[in-house]
């Protein structure tokens, strides 16, 4: 048994490091143990907590710390009433936690002073060697799970975070709409983790990791809130790369600062700010920007420039090398930097926020530890940031708190999860005889398996059959037990588009007139960006004759995704990136099953387009690459929901990488140039239009030793 503790940023740091010390020596306690956390919003402005320890045996414990000799006993019963008052106060606000006038939960007040030599039980006071002696004073209490999961929400200010603003009329007990209303009115707590990453601070780099629904948006949006309602006079900035989560994050932002200060941020302090950015109005700038703009060289480029000189593909990461190779001087605007979705980023991006922090370097980034299903994840802090100049590396992460990991997928049902990750790695294709496996890619380290939440019986090795697995412990029950999995999760292949269109504008319109769902509720993707606006025309008008209203995200506002509540939100990958909605379609998903060239890439937007889902997800194609890929992702069902396959050895992994790489617009043109030159030349020699002996005699030694060698490949694999 332990408590779990958080350490906030404290302006009593001595006390507050002893008081973790203290609790930490305890065995028999468990709980929270929060410092430096929470704020209360009172007339006379945010009242900060020094300490607050929740558990079921003592329900809330409020602790003073006192930093040197403390005052007289007069002043300490003084200080100890005014955090009480304002946190019962608090407290009753919330009618959960109350009875008539009363309090349901218990509530006490201690005083934590180390130097304290001669502590005074009868006024709750104590030091490092009696937290025990001093609890004998208080009365225990057997607070069940759901008391105990109210206080928590209260305490931590999340009780309504995601509230959508959304007036539900249920009919139906059992509609989906019923059941997405218990959903959102389910208790919301922050794991251990999540706290740790909300309210743990370091003058230092910050980094955190997790599964897409692990919560890292939420968590970079309270970490924000937090530290600019503990340091108002900080400029804080925060980042990201989908443009549409810019309100998201204001929205956020601001609730959970009301809740902890009773006021609105001040954004002048707190800037929400795209990564990139343009000049014009000043909601455009961008992180980017400010960099290039404060360089004795502004070698700022826009989108098109970028394009231009660095391809499409590596527009952005290549404008930031080029800005940070250029630099000419540091940017110190910002005393902290919180960057959201850093595997859409280059480490460039990371250096231009780096470079842009003041003296004490407070750069908090999160990313998805898949990294869209690629094999590397992001590198780690030594060489993303580099070395100084007397070649020792700017950042290493030394303390537990800078590397924190969210292993728990809040969003997902998990049988939506792990078929998205059964068809993003391609778990059970169809073999592919280059490599004798059906997989597509492949980590190279293995951990990063159990760091995003699955379990395997024994360890990961080469060559060995795994069989990973998610329960409760990172994937919540409560995800999916409201449906059956058939519900849950469905695919269905068409002979056409209009039938695909049909189909889709029923459902949606069953979803809202049957189901009680809100058209916000759902959400539809197509996967190929390119040809999103043209695919989802026919859709779009058979709903509004229907009388449904849509949009297509970021065609009226680039910052903004859904246009309210009465309308269904249409999408290609890149938009819904970071959003999530209770009903997915994915259409035209049979472009995700073997995309020529490009099969990783699609893969990794199917896994992206399924993982959208809070609640029911809807796969519709055309044709019999459609029911191939229906076939491939039964397979993870018979498999009951378990990613069972061959781990491969290095050498096969080193084959995906290469086979299965992203190839650049002109690689794939050389490829196909190549592929069809190879095909003539093989229709000619076996319809006799052309004969060995035409070739030259060293192009023919090139083949054959090129083929000789493929073949030896092949048998040493097998």
């Amino acid at each position: 048994m332990s408590v779990n503790i958080v350490i906030g940023s404290s302006d009593k740091p001595e006390a507050a490091k002893e008081l973790a010390d203290t609790f930490k020596k305890s065995t028999q306690l468990t709980g929270n143990l929060y410092i430096a956390f929470p704020m209360i919003p009172t007339p006379d402005g945010p009242f900060p907590i020094d300490a607050i320890y929740i558990s079921k045996t003592y329900g809330l414990i409020l602790i003073n710390l006192v930093e040197g000799n403390p005052k007289n006993d007069r002043t300490i019963i003084s200080d100890q009433d005014n955090s009480f008052n304002k946190m019962e106060s608090k407290l009753k606000s919330f009618s959960q936690l109350t009875s008539g006038r009363n309090l349901l939960v218990q509530m006490d007040c201690l005083t934590f002073a180390p130097l304290l030599t001669k502590p005074d039980s009868s006024i709750n006071t104590f030091n490092t060697d009696t937290l025990d002696e001093v609890l004998k004073n208080i009365k225990k209490n057997d607070y069940d799970d759901h008391q105990y999961a109210i206080l928590t929400s209260v305490i931590q200010n999340i009780s309504n975070l995601k509230n959508r603003n959304i007036t539900r009329n249920i009919t139906k007990p059992e509609s989906r709409g019923a059941k997405l209303k218990k959903i959102e009115e389910s208790i919301a707590n922050l794991d251990s983790e999540q706290s740790k990453a909300v309210i743990e601070s370091v003058d230092n780099v910050q980094r955190i990791r997790g599964l897409a629904g692990s919560g890292k948006t939420i968590v970079i949006a309270l970490k924000a809130a937090y530290l600019h309602a503990r340091h108002p006079e900080w400029k804080i900035a925060v980042t990201f790369n989908t443009r549409s989560l810019k309100n998201l994050y204001k929205k956020l932002i601001t609730n959970f600062y009301l809740q902890q200060t009773g006021e609105v941020p001040n954004f002048k302090n707190l800037l929400i700010l795209h990564a990139w950015g343009s000049s014009g109005k000043h909601q455009n700038a961008g992180m980017y920007f400010y960099f290039c703009g404060n360089q004795d060289n502004n070698t700022y480029r826009d989108f098109k420039s970028a394009r231009s000189k660095f391809g499409y593909n590596d527009a952005f990461s290549g404008a930031c090398k080029e800005a940070i190779k250029n630099k000419t001087n540091d940017v110190p605007l910002f005393d902290a930097i919180l960057v959201d979705e850093a595997q859409d980023f280059s480490k460039y991006f990371l250096q231009i926020c780096y470079f842009m922090l003041k003296k004490v370097k407070r750069l908090v980034y999160a990313y998805d530890e898949l990294q869209n299903l690629s094999t590397q994840t992001l590198p780690g802090p030594e060489k993303v940031f580099g070395n100084s100049k007397n070649g020792q590396p700017l950042v290493q992460f030394t303390l537990p708190s800078q590397d924190i990991i969210l292993k728990k997928c809040y969003r997902n049902p998990r049988p939506i999860l792990v078929t998205a990750h059964a068809l993003g790695f391609g778990i059970y294709r169809h073999p592919d005889e280059r490599t004798d496996t059906g997989l597509l890619q492949m980590f190279e380290n293995k951990k990063l398996w159990t760091d995003i939440g699955y379990f395997n019986d024994g360890p990961i090795r080469d060559n060995s059959t795994v069989n990973l697995y998610r329960d409760d412990r990172s994937s919540p029950a409560f995800l999916e037990k409201h449906s059956s999995t058939d519900d849950l999760l469905q695919f269905h292949s068409f002979k056409n588009s209009e039938e695909q269109a049909k189909w889709i504008t029923r459902h949606i319109e069953t979803n809202i007139k049957d189901d009680e769902l809100s058209p916000s509720d759902i959400v539809v993707i197509n996967p190929n960006p390119l040809t999103t606006y043209d695919e989802v025309g026919i859709v779009r008008s058979m709903l509004l004759k229907k009388g449904i209203n849509s949009n297509i995200a970021g065609s009226t506002d680039p910052d903004v995704f859904s246009e309210g509540a009465d309308s269904v939100t249409f999408t290609g990958i890149y938009r819904v990136k970071g959003n999530e909605a209770a009903m997915v379609y994915v259409m035209n998903s049979e472009e995700c099953y073997d995309h020529l060239n490009q099969v990783s890439t699609y893969r990794n937007i199917l896994f992206t387009a399924m993982t959208r889902s809070t609640a029911w997800l809807r796969l519709t194609g055309i044709g019999h690459v459609m029911d191939s890929l229906i076939a491939e992702a039964a397979k993870t069902k018979e498999h009951d929901y378990r990613l069972k396959f061959l781990y491969p050895d290095k050498e096969t992994r080193n084959k995906l990488r290469i086979i299965n790489r992203d190839l650049s617009v002109r690689e794939r043109s050389d490829l196909n140039s190549i592929s069809t030159n190879i095909a003539n030349i093989a229709d000619k020699l076996s319809t006799g239009r052309i004969s060995l002996a035409d070739l030259q005699p060293q192009q023919l030694e090139i083949l054959k030793e090129l083929i000789k060698g493929d073949s030896h490949d092949k048998n040493q694999h097998s």
